[in-house]
């Protein structure tokens, strides 16, 4: 892999990360469009990495109050007067199901279900739930205000994005909003739940990785761009869903939808 495309697919994996439109998609259709070789997946442990150093660096003061108030809770028996220990305690949960769907359907999500015109029926049918979600729900709620039944339904939603093109985030904010909650703070759970998915599945992943891997130059560029550009995503993600809808992301994924059946069949 050259310099520009560790570059590029480290940019492309940050931003679509966090914007609802699929890392795992983009990351399967840029070598089909482009006739790259595909990158591997120590490098996209990399990638995938460097998306966790971003919300980490991004949402530090959360993750400060978040554990803080979580093992207090914890010490003391009771998340009573804690919302910040309760939102932690959600986290774990709601991360549980993502984590057996990626376990038990690894094999599936990285066969079969790459193919382009799977990943186009995915990116158009769940785009389309994301825009029924945003137009139809109340969207009052903060995450302050969640409890368990939303916990568990956000990370049920969260399970289905072993399938590439349903979008990780897309996925769990579409669950957030069905549950009221707010377009912001839907992005913000979503961003806070992808931190403990993302840490264990690159703890687990790590055991591919070699020096040769780590301290190679397309590798740390890709690392590099996939944490500033993951970071710059989720500032201004969280800043334009407080005015607006989620709605040109969804037509980003019917017209991209459109472009892979184009290309396939041509």
């Amino acid at each position: 892999m050259d310099l520009i495309q560790s570059i590029i697919l480290g940019a492309v994996q940050g931003i679509t990360e966090f914007f609802p439109i699929s890392s795992t998609a983009h990351l399967a259709l840029l070598p089909w469009f482009f006739s790259w070789k595909d990158q591997g997946l120590p490098f996209n442990v990399a990638l995938h990495v460097g998306s966790l150093i971003a919300i980490i660096f991004y949402f530090w003061r959360d993750w400060i109050l978040i554990g803080r108030d979580f093992l207090k809770s914890v010490a003391g028996r009771s998340f009573e007067g804690r919302p910040s220990g309760k939102i932690g305690m959600f986290l774990l949960i709601a991360t549980v199901p993502g984590a057996l769907s990626g376990f038990l359907f690894e094999e599936q999500a990285a066969g079969f279900l790459r193919h382009p015109l799977s990943i186009a029926f995915t990116l158009s049918a769940f785009g389309l739930l994301l825009y029924i979600s945003d137009r139809f729900s109340r969207r009052d709620k903060s995450v302050e205000d969640m409890n368990l039944t939303d916990c568990i339904i956000i990370g049920l939603a969260q399970a289905l994005a072993i399938i590439p093109g349903v979008s990780r985030s897309g996925i769990t904010i579409t669950g957030a909003m069905f549950r009221g909650f707010k377009r912001d703070e839907s992005a913000r759970f979503s961003f806070l739940l992808a931190a403990p998915l993302i840490a264990g599945a690159g703890i687990f992943e790590s055991r591919h990785l070699s020096y040769s891997d780590v301290v190679s130059v397309p590798f740390i560029a890709g690392f590099i761009a996939s944490a500033v550009f993951a970071f710059l995503a989720i500032k201004y993600l969280l800043r334009f869903v407080r005015k607006s809808s989620y709605t040109l992301f969804v037509i980003y994924r019917l017209v991209l939808a459109v472009l892979i059946v184009f290309m396939y069949l041509k």
